[in-house]
């Protein structure tokens, strides 16, 4: 299959409103859910990026009803779906359809809680996604155990199977905050008999999301936004409706871009009581902006200063389980600080392949000292040096929107590769950031 790049225009300065898609994290967790119910459920605000579709495949595979209702707003970036799982084919599980495409999405592990609480078993190929470091499952599969089923990883086909003849609820001390982890979990339990109760869960609002969904559906989960949850199981559970938040990280993109490439943006709807301490980070690099209901106002800002510390030392920043700062936005951080005044450490402590995009923001003349796969010292240019364009790829998600707001800063023309990784997680960011007067031709590469 032919892959697509980005040609990239850069010294444009960007002036409008923007949308931010649904929250493509909470997305692929609510989706699995719909397993969990014979009747119909109803979700708006669900982004149309790669990896959501690929999951909205999977279930029409297992022969899920699914239907598209209407274009959410005006701008075409989410939809209402409908989605009914009263006829499950379990048999798609063994197909190589399957095993092709559920290998494909990091978001597919989820199927496994939602298809052993009702079906009381689950096959899934090692999954894929961004190539970060090491994510280990064990925190899904000691949850599963512990609440009865039994687990085999056959080597051969690189497969997980899980099954139970009946789920109890038992106490949970989650060895790892996952959050996909603690979703997995707290599906499986929804549905078992007795009480579980999960400590050291993650509480990011993805997961917080997904329990009021459940609660809508009949569950009974208590202590949401903590990490203590208490589900008492139910017997069944029924149709709901649910709005995905909007995608805190496409949120934070934004205002580094605006901040890069000295813009001036207003985000509108971005629910900013749901974004936690995100936008307190990047005041602390200096930008410049303001809240007007729930848009986020971002003046076009000349320049922009990291602060330090209090004692005068030079500040460091890393990422942390939630209400901690989410790691999905350190790469937009680490590119931002190559053009502020004053110097940063940034640690990514929970991904080690995270920084190895920094080679590419070096060659377009980025002072960053790679101190090991964890952490970067990064020495702002204060505008001083703009970028240069080069030719780079686009490793994973994150890290390509990242190279994408460094091009449009950048002096010259920039070509990404591989923006599958972008679309992955961004919906038509081009065509988006196009509207706003940025300069990003998408083209077939040779």
């Amino acid at each position: 299959m032919p892959s697509e790049s980005f040609e990239v225009q850069g010294g444009c300065q960007l002036k409008g409103d923007i949308i931010p898609q649904g929250a493509k994290n909470e997305a692929l967790q609510v989706l699995c859910a719909v397993l969990l119910t014979r009747e119909k459920v109803s979700i708006s605000n669900v982004p149309a990026i790669r990896d959501v579709n690929k999951l909205i495949e999977l279930l029409r595979g297992l022969n899920v009803k699914v239907e598209k209702i209407k274009e959410d707003n005006a701008s075409g970036i989410s939809d209402t779906w409908t989605f009914q799982a009263d006829d499950v084919n379990m048999d798609y599980l063994r197909s190589d359809d399957f095993r092709q495409n559920a290998g494909r999405i990091r978001g597919s592990v989820m199927l496994m809680g939602a298809l052993l609480a009702r079906f009381g078993r689950a096959y899934l190929p090692k999954p894929g996604g961004d190539k970060i470091g090491r994510r280990r499952m064990d925190a899904h599969f000691n949850g599963f155990q512990k609440l009865g089923a039994k687990f085999d990883y056959n080597t051969k086909e690189r497969a997980y199977t899980l099954e139970a003849d009946s789920l109890k609820g038992c106490y949970l001390m989650m060895d790892e905050i996952s959050v996909t982890g603690t979703a997995n979990v707290v599906m499986g339990a929804v549905m078992a008999e007795g009480t579980t109760t999960i400590y050291n869960a993650a509480c990011e609002p993805y997961v917080q999301q997904l329990c009021k969904m459940l609660n809508a559906m009949g569950a009974k989960i208590s202590g949401i936004g903590s990490n203590l949850l208490i589900i008492e199981g139910v017997n069944e559970l029924g149709g709901a409706e649910h709005r995905i938040l909007p995608d805190m990280i496409e949120i934070g993109s934004f205002i580094g871009l605006a901040a890069m490439t000295q813009s001036e943006i207003t985000i509108k709807d971005a629910q900013i009581k749901e974004l936690g301490i995100i936008p307190n980070v990047f005041r602390r690099f200096g930008v410049q902006f303001e809240f007007k209901g729930d848009d986020i106002y971002i003046p076009a800002q000349e320049k922009y200063e990291i602060q330090t510390f209090i004692d005068g030392s030079i500040m460091t920043v890393y990422d942390a389980p939630w209400p901690g700062f989410t790691p999905d936005l350190m790469s937009v951080l680490l590119v931002m600080a190559t053009q502020a005044k004053g110097s940063v450490l940034i640690h990514q402590k929970m991904f080690e392949s995270r920084l190895f995009f920094v080679d590419k923001l070096i060659d377009m003349g980025a002072q960053i000292i790679l101190c090991d796969p964890h952490r970067a010292t990064v020495i702002g240019l204060n505008r001083q040096h703009k970028l240069r364009g080069i030719q780079m790829v686009s490793p994973d998600i994150r890290a390509g929107v990242a190279l994408l707001i460094a091009a449009l800063s950048a002096e010259g023309k920039s070509i990404i590769h591989q923006i599958h990784q972008i679309d992955r997680g961004y919906q038509n960011i081009d065509g988006r950031l196009n509207a706003l007067g940025a300069n990003i031709r998408r083209f077939v590469a040779k």
